[in-house]
């Protein structure tokens, strides 16, 4: 390559470099400040970024100790951002689970039981529950979409022998009047927590008042694993109340947290792309032999699907035993 074409090759690369590290300021900006304070701050940055552009042209060096001086500017206060437990948190996330064990008995502290009346406003219920682990007699994966098949939201719903099912879910943690975005949960706008709650509550939520498709995979665990897995997600659980996180589009999800935790705890299992895409996760639990039941991926998936069913309940009916076609 000659040097007139290396010139322009590096100069196009620093261009790129300013470029992506600016956009991603901004959106850190947008979502951290508000009214007068985010105009400024998206002025200055977008003044700081053409200004450092300019700089490259006339000096190299200068523009490089430029960049590395904003990059400082933005990067100390964002990386001093610090997870909270006390905001005042939307009341479907208001509370996370914790509990304790003592031998096979755990004590579950917070289990949602909302009774929605529409997909924004329910009858609020937190309970305090005692089960027997010796009691624990299946799992199953759920999984929701919403706006195409590709992602999806995952709990996990272990059953208990007198017909109870618990249900874990990471979620985000949003304060009142805040609403999910994908963009905000890149830049630390949101706190991770793990509900956990009722099926007629948090699946209920899912396939009739939000209208979302719902998928149920029956998952091939041995009671022992069955038993590690559930006590994993109440450490988590205790983990979060204790030391808050933030949550994370890609890294700090509803997929990527339980696949860390049952990684770092429980056996390890191969990184797949599909845990990014959430809506290969059921195909990803298949491949590894996870899934319950025999039949294609098709076949299984058509089984799955539980929104339709949900939606035809008969009134007194019991949810969990319905969507199940028992």
């Amino acid at each position: 390559m000659s040097p007139r074409w290396r010139n322009w090759a590096a100069n196009a690369a620093f261009g790129l470099l300013v470029l992506a590290a600016a956009i991603w300021a901004m959106v850190a900006a947008w979502f951290h400040t508000g009214g007068v304070w985010r105009g400024a701050a998206l002025g200055l940055l977008a003044l700081a970024a053409s200004a450092i552009l300019i700089l490259r042209s006339r000096s190299r060096a200068q523009a490089w100790v430029a960049l590395a001086l904003a990059a400082l500017c933005v990067g100390v206060p964002y990386a001093l951002l610090q997870p909270r437990r006390d905001r005042d948190w939307a009341p479907d996330v208001a509370h996370g689970i914790t509990g304790t064990v003592d031998g096979d008995r755990v004590t579950l502290d917070n289990v949602r039981a909302f009774r929605w009346t529409d997909k924004d406003h329910a009858a609020e219920a937190w309970t305090t529950q005692t089960v027997n682990l010796n009691d624990l007699t299946s799992l199953d994966l759920f999984t929701s979409t919403w706006n195409g098949p590709k992602i999806a939201h995952v709990l996990a719903s272990f059953g208990f022998a007198d017909g109870r099912h618990i249900v874990f879910s990471v979620e985000i943690r949003r304060e009142n009047g805040e609403a999910y975005s994908t963009l905000g949960g890149f830049v630390r706008q949101f706190e991770q927590v793990l509900i956990a709650a009722d099926e007629e509550d948090i699946v209920k939520l899912r396939t009739t008042d939000r209208g979302e498709d719902v998928n149920l995979y029956p998952i091939a665990l041995s009671p022992e694993k069955r038993r590690e897995l559930f006590l994993n997600y109440l450490a988590l659980g205790n983990d979060f109340a204790a030391h808050p996180r933030w949550y994370n589009t890609v890294t700090g999800n509803c997929a990527s947290s339980v696949y860390r935790m049952v990684n770092d705890n429980i056996a390890p299992l191969p990184f797949d792309w599909r845990l990014l895409l959430t809506g290969g996760v059921p195909d990803y639990l298949n491949n590894l032999g996870f899934l319950a039941g025999t039949g294609t991926m098709e076949e299984r998936r058509a089984r799955a699907a539980i929104s339709a069913r949900a939606k035809e309940i008969p009134a007194g009916a019991d949810y969990s035993t319905w969507i199940r076609g028992n």
